[in-house]
């Protein structure tokens, strides 16, 4: 075992020990587990009891928002108030940009940000069209042999590659199919509730190490060093990867240590992959069921692109397809909600906000409002047409979060996934083979419950 190896052993199990408390976000979300279709509860709970809802858990006070002038108000009237909220992600994030909040946050984010501008997102479109290639050609074997494969794990490997490519200047030094089951070891909620039933029953003084969220970390915490050491891809030197280093190496930035650059790098290769993946995986769920605008997305390619691959401005072309990722974003965000916690006595919707108090708002809901949108559980990429953005109700859609906050690489996750579609949809026609409509998992992230497994058809 390697020193990093036993470090990161050593630091899961220290975590573990707080694993199945109930301030955990895992134990907050354990309710909606018990249930067929959690998302459905909530859209009851919100057409019942209305866009501002308190709901009581043990001690704590959540307040559940889903109206668009309540949570405006906490992402951008009164956003000083309330402060990110990551109980229990800790091992997944650690002290990374997206976790914290005021002048930190402010200082950890300028460096980043020129590596997210969508000017810098031309330079990256030859590294994502590297990691498409390699997909199609997984794709094309599994055409052949006819095997049925996890969607989810597919898209996974294709967003991790994106990343590792385009912002560490690194092939995927992992296998994807290990990390994968990482992730879906560590978010399951199930695994972090049964903890919790062990340490309230008395029959769990210590969490050992073969609990499977425990092994999960001691896992995911090698992987940044993995790629820092993995040799160089292409030796470029403007990249995100060298841009940390660098900070590290400069003693006016101690804010970027050792341990920084880690959590950053943990932040893109958990939260970015996991965005662009589930997107693409819902994308390519929905047009299984509507192969009509499967047909559309590649008559669109071929009439921008023809039979080669597109450039930077080809893909601005698309917007019909782009339109369908939006949408899909609509209906399934990955993100489903958004938690903060207070920190000034405040009032929504006429109730008393104080210290500590939770705050959920939930995208899913939001976007699945009939308030804002008209037939909301319609599957309509038309929506989202150029021109038709601007009679969007302002706040109603939140995919990559608002406000000061939002996502930094949202965009370029569109990106990636409006190229995977295109390039993707052109080659092969993907088969669904399980029940329809799949059913949701609310962990972390919006994902299939189950997996959705799929078959490949090349087309001729």
């Amino acid at each position: 075992m390697t020193k990093i190896q036993v470090q990161a052993q050593s630091e899961a199990h220290t975590y573990a020990q707080t694993l199945g408390e109930e301030k955990s976000v895992w134990f907050k979300m354990s309710p909606l587990i018990d249930t067929e279709k959690p998302m459905g509860v909530l859209l009851r709970m919100t057409e019942k009891y209305g866009g501002c809802i308190p709901i009581n858990i043990g001690a704590e006070n959540i307040y559940f928002l889903s109206d668009v002038d309540h949570i405006r108000h906490v992402l951008v009237n009164n956003v000083d108030n309330y402060v990110k909220y990551f109980d229990g992600l800790k091992p997944i994030f650690g002290k990374s940009m997206i976790t914290v909040d005021g002048v930190l946050w402010q200082k950890i984010r300028k460096p980043q940000q020129p590596f997210f501008h969508p000017q810098q997102y031309s330079e990256y479109l030859p590294y994502f069209l590297t990691s498409v290639r390699t997909k199609a050609a997984d794709w094309g074997r599994f055409a052949k042999t006819g095997e049925t494969v996890e969607l989810l794990e597919q898209t996974w490997g294709l967003a991790a590659d994106m990343i590792c490519r385009a912002l560490f200047d690194r092939e995927m030094p992992f296998n994807p199919h290990v990390v994968f089951n990482m992730v879906k070891a560590y978010t399951e909620v199930e695994n972090h509730r049964s903890i919790q039933l062990k340490k309230a029953a008395g029959g769990l003084q210590e969490v050992g190490d073969d609990e499977a969220p425990v092994q999960a970390i001691g896992a995911w915490l090698t992987l940044p060093e993995a790629v820092i050491s993995a040799r160089p891809w292409q030796g470029r030197e403007d990249t995100l990867l060298n841009m940390l280093l660098a900070a590290e190496a400069d003693p006016s930035m101690p804010e970027f240590d050792r341990q920084q650059v880690m959590d950053e790098m943990k932040q893109y290769l958990w939260a970015g992959t996991e965005t662009t993946a589930l997107t693409l995986v819902w994308c390519l769920y929905l047009l299984s069921q509507h192969p009509e605008v499967a047909e559309k997305i590649r008559r669109e390619g071929k009439e921008v692109y023809g039979e080669q691959e597109p450039d930077w401005e080809d893909i601005q072309e698309l917007t019909y397809t782009r339109s369908v990722v939006l949408e899909t974003l609509r209906l399934y965000p990955p993100v489903w909600s958004l938690i903060r916690s207070t920190v000034a006595e405040d009032e929504i919707a006429g109730h008393r906000i104080m210290p500590g108090d939770r705050i959920v708002m939930s995208t899913y809901v939001l976007h699945h409002n009939p308030k804002y949108w008209s037939e909301p559980e319609t599957f309509r990429p038309e929506r989202f047409e150029p021109g038709a953005i601007k009679n969007h109700v302002k706040y109603s859609y939140l995919p990559f979060g608002g406000g000061k906050r939002v996502c930094v690489g949202g965009q370029m996750a569109q990106l990636e996934v409006v190229l995977a579609l295109t390039m993707l949809l052109r080659r092969f026609r993907p088969e669904y083979l399980g029940d329809v409509p799949v059913k949701i998992d609310a962990t972390v992230t919006l994902v299939p419950k189950g997996g959705l497994a799929f078959r490949f058809h090349e087309l001729s």
